[in-house]
């Protein structure tokens, strides 16, 4: 069995898998720190948490990841966009917002800034370089979105997060919406039509007055639950952390850690991240 490896962030869902790997007989580990254990080198993990950490401690540990590359949503047909959405520049979608307003979200899946609507260059942060690789497309309106956790081509957990912008969730704490069969069957057309990664989260949602369409794909090993069932996201983490030979085009180069050999990211002695 796989051990699952948490970071030191103590979130909602890294809870809710702990135990969920428990009940499935995983051993679990979460770390005080980003500098990985010499004990887990040559054992079979599940990393999860935040998209830096899970690559720090990977290229530590030698460990592939899974993840669709930052073209595959442009890419798709536009059957499955019901938008446009283009690869750029920060500095390209500087000059552009003077023109017009933009969705705009970081391309390699770091949060180097929120990914929303972007009404004016004044709005984009200063501190990230311009040469930043960015996604940027049309506004739409989203009536409902779902997340969509994908093994070998099948939609494993699902769970609706966002209804009108707002997240789905209940008064009882339940994420529901009412469009659970229309979604799955989607999910399911575009899964056998577009090539993705074995081990993947998609985002799927219905656009106000032109029909289902993709929002965007995430890692597995850094997405957030919702609602979805975590014994099966279990799942699709150990095979995101586990790629195939034959996974060449979905597996992320590893992070370079060469200038900071402990993979620590300049943290204190104890591997803690500073600031």
């Amino acid at each position: 069995m796989p051990t699952l490896v948490l970071s030191p962030r103590y979130s909602e869902d890294s809870k809710v898998l702990r135990l969920a790997a428990g009940r499935a007989g995983w051993r679990a580990e979460r770390l005080g720190g980003w500098r990985a254990p010499a004990r887990l080198r040559g054992r079979d993990v599940a990393l999860y948490g935040e998209a830096t950490f899970v690559e720090v401690i990977a290229a530590q540990l030698g460990v592939g990841l899974i993840d669709a590359p930052p073209g595959w949503l442009p890419n798709l047909p536009e059957r499955h966009l019901h938008r446009k959405v283009d690869m750029s520049t920060l500095v390209e979608v500087r000059e552009s917002l003077a023109r017009r307003p933009a969705f705009v979200k970081p391309a390699d899946g770091r949060k180097g800034f929120e990914g929303r609507v972007y009404g004016s260059p004044a709005d984009l942060p200063d501190a990230v370089p311009g040469d930043t690789p960015v996604l940027v497309g049309e506004p739409v309106e989203w009536e409902v979105e779902y997340r969509c956790h994908v093994l070998d081509g099948e939609v494993v957990a699902m769970s609706p997060y966002l209804r009108d912008g707002e997240l789905a969730l209940t008064g009882d704490g339940r994420w529901e919406a009412p469009w659970d069969a229309e979604a799955r069957e989607y999910a399911g057309a575009l899964l056998a039509e577009v090539p993705l990664a074995p081990a993947i989260v998609v985002d799927v949602g219905l656009v106000k007055g032109r029909g289902w369409a993709v929002v965007e794909a995430n890692a597995a090993w850094g997405a957030g639950l919702y609602g979805c069932d975590p014994a099966a996201v279990l799942r699709v983490l150990a095979r995101a952390c586990a790629p195939a030979p034959s996974d060449r085009a979905w597996t992320t180069a590893p992070l370079d850690l060469d200038g900071d050999p402990d993979g620590d990211l300049d943290g204190d002695p104890d591997g803690r991240p500073v600031g």
